[in-house]
């Protein structure tokens, strides 16, 4: 079967599983979340982290006794605002939003009198206001750091690297952030890089980052490091050195989000690193937040709050081949 004809039936499977088991809010001792629903609004979950997300929040929600719906609104701007516009007329009292296009932000926002908690995908710091519109995640900029960090190390800090960026989504906060802190650590570690291939992912998936790797073989440039902004992006690049008969492990390939793949690629020895992104704990923030706002309170009390009340930031966490079982 076409692997995103299952990714998708995945997520419609994902989304009544959701939707039946959390109309209850059952399974809670945790009153003090009294009965807020919440909506999830997300374009899908095609592809690993965004599914583990939506586990992540099903399981907080459970845990608070809260009621949460995902609904997936597909590619679709207006399907999303159409969610968001109706929620508080649905009984809402706050929701959860992975923007579809995050340049509609301001739509999204203006669309509802609820809170919003933004995730995955955050709007710009102009667009969140405190205690009303937040993003729960992690700090995208950390991902890319963690990453030279291990690099720098692995490779014994050269003066001169030529590197591969495979960014994501474009627009989408980690393809930005993520990629702006490779190249920003680089620099202040005093490295002289050469981006020597560099493209957007759409699906961020391992097919398109074959295909890129492809291209970059018929340039007959050398790469000393890749950098991926997922795990997927990785696994493609591992793919496609492996296709030309070259070790992985002779160059160090980094990705983000130490997916279950991820994992298993770097305990045997082809993916070098990933940063995890705790979507256990991104759930955890999200549906915490979630409830606060809904009751008309303040975020502060939250663990990874910042001081403006805008954001509720989840660590990365480094894995590699010294760490990478804890994570299987």
């Amino acid at each position: 079967m076409n692997t995103k004809i299952l990714s998708r039936i995945i997520s419609t499977c994902l989304a009544s599983v959701l939707v039946l088991s959390l109309l209850s809010g059952c399974g809670s001792s945790d009153s003090s979340s009294g009965k807020v629903k919440i909506l999830y609004s997300v374009a899908d979950n095609d592809d690993a982290f965004r599914t583990s997300l939506a586990e992540g929040l099903a399981a907080s929600a459970s845990r608070h006794g809260v009621t949460l719906d995902m609904k997936l609104c597909g590619p679709s701007v207006q399907a999303q605002l159409d969610d968001i516009t109706s929620a508080a007329s649905n009984g809402y009292k706050a929701i959860i939003c992975r923007p579809t296009d995050v340049s509609t932000t301001l739509q999204l926002e203006c669309a509802t009198s609820l809170p919003i908690v933004f995730v995955n995908n955050s709007p710009g710091k102009d667009l969140l206001k405190a205690d009303k519109y937040v993003f729960a995640g992690s700090n995208e900029e950390d991902a890319g750091t963690l990453q030279v960090e291990y690099v720098l190390k692995k490779l014994g800090k050269p003066s001169s690297m030529n590197i591969i960026i495979m960014m994501g989504e474009k627009g989408h906060a980690a393809a930005t952030g993520r990629s702006a802190a490779v190249k920003n650590s680089l620099r202040d570690a005093g490295v002289d890089y050469n981006i020597v291939f560099s493209d957007y992912s759409p699906s961020w998936s391992a097919e398109e980052s074959i295909n890129f790797m492809k291209t970059f073989y018929k340039t007959g440039q050398s790469v000393d490091a890749v950098f991926c902004n997922n795990d997927s992006l990785a696994l493609g690049v591992v793919e496609a050195m492996k296709s030309h008969n070259i070790d992985p492990a002779s160059v160090p390939i980094c990705g983000v989000d130490a997916t279950s793949d991820g994992c298993a690629s770097i305990a045997a020895g082809e993916m070098s690193f990933t940063a995890l992104q705790d979507a256990a704990g991104q759930g955890e923030a999200a549906v915490s937040a979630a409830i606060l706002m809904g009751q008309g309170k303040s975020i502060s009390s939250l663990d990874g709050a910042t001081k403006d009340n805008c954001h509720v930031f989840v660590p990365f966490a480094p894995v590699d081949s010294s760490n990478v079982k804890q994570y299987q």
